[in-house]
């Protein structure tokens, strides 16, 4: 896993967030299960679970491509501005 050259984030790094997820997942599964409740109460929290790791990649990706689309958009501003006084 090597990063990227835009990328600031090292393998390791990378490894470490899948791991630290995955962990979680398991965490939150083994919570659940061993919970002294009725199934429907435990696969109503399951779903809960699902669907809000579900809502937060979506968050995530969503931040992400905003803040991405900013970058360009400043960029190409610059780009422009930097053209304009080049030639004054």
């Amino acid at each position: 896993m090597t990063p990227t050259p835009n990328s600031a984030n090292t393998g390791a790094w990378i490894t470490f967030n899948y791991i630290s997820f995955g962990a979680a997942a398991a965490m939150m599964a083994l919570g659940i299960w061993g919970l002294p409740t009725d199934l429907w109460v435990k696969g109503y929290l399951a779903m809960g679970a699902v669907f809000l790791t579900g809502s937060c990649f979506t968050l995530a990706k969503t931040l992400r491509d905003e803040h991405e689309a900013r970058r360009f958009t400043n960029r190409i501003e610059e780009a422009k501005t930097e053209k304009l006084l080049r030639e004054i």
